[in-house]
């Protein structure tokens, strides 16, 4: 935890934005990308989504309780790499709403980012 003001709690505050925002019940996360570019997709996902375990954790919650995912690809012929590592990290009992859409990234090494809501 960075800085508190009120109601609002930031996590990993950075030049330009916060890692995630809990306001009342809810933790919003910053989009995620991989630690090291040079991965596949598959490999950048997993590398996200411990990323995001990491986040939840630090706030008091999980994965069980992600109420909505956006995934943004660079190509969105790589869906079925990227599910892989979605599929293996899901907790099956407790999907979240999900949404993957083709995006052009800041960084054109980077083939996903991903952004979550959980509740708290």
């Amino acid at each position: 935890m960075t800085s508190k003001n009120a109601d609002i709690v930031r996590y990993g505050e950075e030049h330009r934005l916060s890692g995630a925002v809990r306001h009342g019940n809810t933790l919003y996360l910053a989009g995620q990308v991989a630690d090291d570019a040079s991965l596949d997709t598959e490999g950048q996902t997993a590398d996200i989504l411990r990323q995001i375990d990491a986040i939840l954790a630090e706030a008091g919650t999980d994965k069980t309780r992600l109420l909505s995912v956006q995934v943004f690809l660079t190509d969105i012929t790589e869906v079925d790499s990227m599910n892989r590592a979605w599929d293996a990290w899901l907790d099956h009992d407790h999907k979240p709403a999900r949404a993957t859409v083709e995006a052009r990234l800041v960084d054109p090494d980077w083939a996903v980012e991903i952004t979550a809501i959980a509740a708290l």
